[in-house]
């Protein structure tokens, strides 16, 4: 049985993968990356990523306010989130949380922002995927105390931020996402946190169109590329493809429970 592949993390709305959508989908069908999970960065724009992910059965999505648009949309609230998530290819709630490399939005609002996303996540039981970047003790701090409030679920997308952060996540009942940052020759520190995290707490994604693992730097990113991302990951972790393939997709789905599994890998997972 052809081994499944999950992208858990790209933008298929930005202009450079929308614009070739189908030859980005048919490289992805044949490279075996045969889900897909577009993210929300505005609410305001759900549209965009609704239409994708309405017109193709392996694309689903996502409903947020990334950080860098937090001041635009302050006003947002778990309620307009909430009502939106009810969309059947909606399965998760994000991308939000903290980026302190910029500062596009004020923190202030990031943290709100955040919190709100936070309460969407723990009424509808869909995941959060959470931007930290540049924030790891406030990324740590609110997760710690809203967990505190009630569990969530969530994942720490596209990791590169401490290990202390990562080891918080899982502690806190959370994953913890690799991109292709892993390949990168720089990324040593990084490749030695996703070497220690449980089996069960990884996942991989694009980030596309950003990001671009090696061999593909300097080329926009899509999601087919996630297998040089997963080679990595499995070389990192002692693993084969098929092994780290199948273990990162099962982590998916028992994460993202509202994603189906797809008919061809039927009675490969449990979700």
């Amino acid at each position: 049985m052809k081994t499944l592949l999950v992208d858990s993390h790209c933008h298929l709305d930005f202009n450079i993968l929308q614009e070739n959508i189908e030859g980005v989908l048919e490289r992805c069908h044949e490279a075996g990356v045969d889900l897909m999970v577009t993210i929300s960065t505005r609410v305001r724009e759900f549209d965009k990523i609704r239409v994708i992910a309405e017109a193709y059965d392996n694309v689903y999505c996502t409903i947020g306010t990334h950080p860098h648009n937090a001041d635009e949309e302050i006003d947002v609230t778990a309620n307009e989130i909430i009502a939106i998530s009810k969309h059947p290819k909606v399965v998760g709630i994000g991308e939000a949380g903290l980026d302190y490399h910029y500062d596009n939005s004020t923190p202030a609002a990031q943290a709100q922002g955040f919190r709100t996303h936070i309460d969407a996540a723990r009424q509808t039981g869909l995941p959060l995927i959470i931007h930290a970047r540049e924030a790891d003790q406030d990324t740590a701090d609110i997760l710690t105390e809203e967990t505190g409030e009630g569990a969530f679920p969530f994942v720490l997308h596209c990791f590169t931020a401490g290990r202390q952060l990562a080891m918080t996540g899982v502690e806190l009942g959370g994953y913890v996402s690799f991109s292709g940052v892993i390949t990168f020759k720089s990324a040593e520190e990084l490749r030695a946190i996703a070497k220690d995290l449980p089996d069960d707490r990884i996942l991989v994604e694009t980030d596309a169109p950003y990001l671009a693992p090696v061999p593909m730097r300097g080329k926009p990113n899509e999601p087919s590329y996630v297998r040089h991302t997963a080679q990595c990951l499995a070389e990192v972790r002692g693993l084969s493809f098929d092994q780290l393939a199948a273990r990162t997709s099962e982590n998916f789905f028992r994460l993202f429970t509202k994603v189906p599994i797809p008919p061809a890998y039927a009675g490969s997972f449990t979700n």
